[in-house]
This record gives C-alpha cells, sequence and structure tokens, in this order.
C-alpha cells in the first residue's frame, strides 16, 4: 500500500494542476497580506474561498484520478496484490498531494509575513486543519462515487452534484427548513445541521476561533455555547474525522465488490 500511495502521491505531484493549486494559494496569501497588512482579515478573506475551492478541488481530482488512472488499477488487479491496499494507497496519494499544496502555498507567504510571532497563528493553524480535512473529505466522497459508475462523465457530472449540494444547496434547504419553523425552538436543529454538513461544520470552527459568532444570528448563543468549549471543538474534529473514514470504509467495501 505504501508503494502505491507513494506512486499516487509523486504522479499526481508531478501535474503541471497541482503546480498550478499550490501557486494559486501562493499567490492568494501574498496578495491578501499585501493589500490588508493584517493576519486576522486575510484569515478571514482566506477562509470564505478555502471552504468553497478546497471540496471542488478535492473532488475534481479524486474523481479524474481515478478515471485517468483506470487501465493502471486493473494491471495491479491482477497481480497478487490486496484490493483494500491498491485503493486505499491511491486515494490517501492524492488526497495528501492536495493538502500539501494547500499547507505549503498558505503557509509561506504567512510564516514569511511573521506568523509565529502573530497571536493569531492558532486561528490560521484551525483554518489550514480544517481545509486538510475537507480535502480528504471529499477526495474520499468523489472516489466512492467514481467507483459506483463506470462511465466517465456520469461519475464526473454527480462528483460535482455532489460538491454543488453541500457547498450551495444544502444551505439554502437548510434555510428554508429554519425560516418554515422560525415559531418553534429550532436552537438545536440548527446546531445538528450544520453537523451534518462538513463545510457548514468546518465554517462553524473558524467563524467561532475567530470571535464572530454574531454573524449566525439568533442561533449565535447554541453555536457559541456547543462549539466554542472544549467538549465542542472535540466533538467537532471528531465528527470530521467521521466525514474522512466513513466514505473511506465505503471505498473499501465497494472496491471489493465492484467487478473490474
Amino acid at each position: 500500500m505504501l508503494k502505491i500511495l507513494k506512486y499516487s502521491f509523486y504522479d499526481l505531484m508531478r501535474s503541471r494542476w497541482s503546480y498550478i493549486y499550490f501557486l494559486f494559494y501562493l499567490a492568494l496569501g501574498f496578495v491578501l497580506l499585501f493589500l490588508f497588512n493584517d493576519v486576522s482579515q486575510a484569515v478571514i478573506t482566506i477562509m470564505n474561498i478555502i471552504l468553497v475551492l478546497t471540496p471542488l478541488i478535492g473532488t475534481i481530482f479524486g474523481v479524474m484520478y481515478y478515471y485517468d488512472s483506470r487501465e493502471f488499477t486493473e494491471l495491479l488487479l491482477s497481480q497478487p496484490i490486496k484490493r483494500r491496499n491498491i485503493f486505499l494507497g491511491q486515494y490517501i496519494g492524492v488526497a495528501t498531494s492536495l493538502a500539501l499544496s494547500l499547507f505549503l502555498g498558505l503557509g509561506i507567504p504567512f510564516v514569511t509575513y511573521g506568523l509565529f510571532q502573530s497571536s493569531e497563528i492558532w486561528n490560521f493553524s484551525l483554518l489550514l486543519v480544517t481545509g486538510v480535512f475537507l480535502t480528504f473529505i471529499f477526495v474520499a466522497l468523489s472516489y466512492n462515487l467514481a467507483l459506483s459508475y463506470d462511465n466517465k462523465i456520469k461519475g464526473f457530472g454527480f462528483a460535482i452534484l455532489l460538491w454543488l449540494f453541500f457547498a450551495v444547496i444544502y444551505d439554502g434547504l437548510f434555510l428554508i427548513l429554519l425560516l418554515s419553523f422560525s415559531d418553534y425552538p429550532i436552537d438545536k436543529l440548527a446546531l445538528i445541521g450544520s453537523s451534518l454538513n462538513p463545510i457548514d461544520l468546518s465554517r462553524v470552527l473558524i467563524l467561532l476561533k475567530l470571535d464572530i459568532s454574531a454573524l449566525f444570528g439568533y442561533t449565535g448563543a447554541v453555536f457559541k455555547q456547543f462549539f466554542g468549549s472544549s467538549t465542542g471543538m472535540i466533538s467537532s474534529f471528531a465528527l470530521l474525522l467521521a466525514w474522512v473514514i466513513l466514505p473511506t470504509w465505503r471505498i473499501l467495501r465497494k472496491s471489493k465488490r465492484k467487478d473490474f
């Protein structure tokens, strides 16, 4: 598995799209720090970009890598190698390479600016950690969809639809639900609903860490009470970890039953 992971990692790192992804975040970090001249403002701006772009890139790269390496995967399957080692190695290799591009692309400009001497180091660290979680989550989700559909166009289409659902549609449906039951105590419903979407959960964690929970309106007190506590933070990271583990488990389960 480690050999396959290493191959997938270096194969994607040699891709020009990985360099573009890295250079985008590198340039973005330097430009925002130059414009705002303030780490806190730059972190807030980058948060909005990461919460949308990172899941999208993870989804696209995950599904594209699966289909583009299908022939190589079939060759590996003809060898005395366990299926779980093949698919787990490919998945971790792709997700790790994207996470590294994100980590270095944002880390270099902020470290150069003097992040270690700034009080925002923990907020920025949380931003990177949630970005890494989102990368692993959406690469795993896209891999699941690619395994479910042999047709590349159909698999790619459903993968984009999945990202669109979590990034846009889910929030719209959830907002309609909250407005429909606004006359009832729905604080706990808002808490549960945000926990079931990894993008929303990441947004809540970062905004509360930045101490701007007022942006959540009348549910802000509940978010602050739960997510702002140590128990809430641990529970939130446990939920994000579950979002990584469950799709990964389904990759292993699906690959065992799939007829290549």
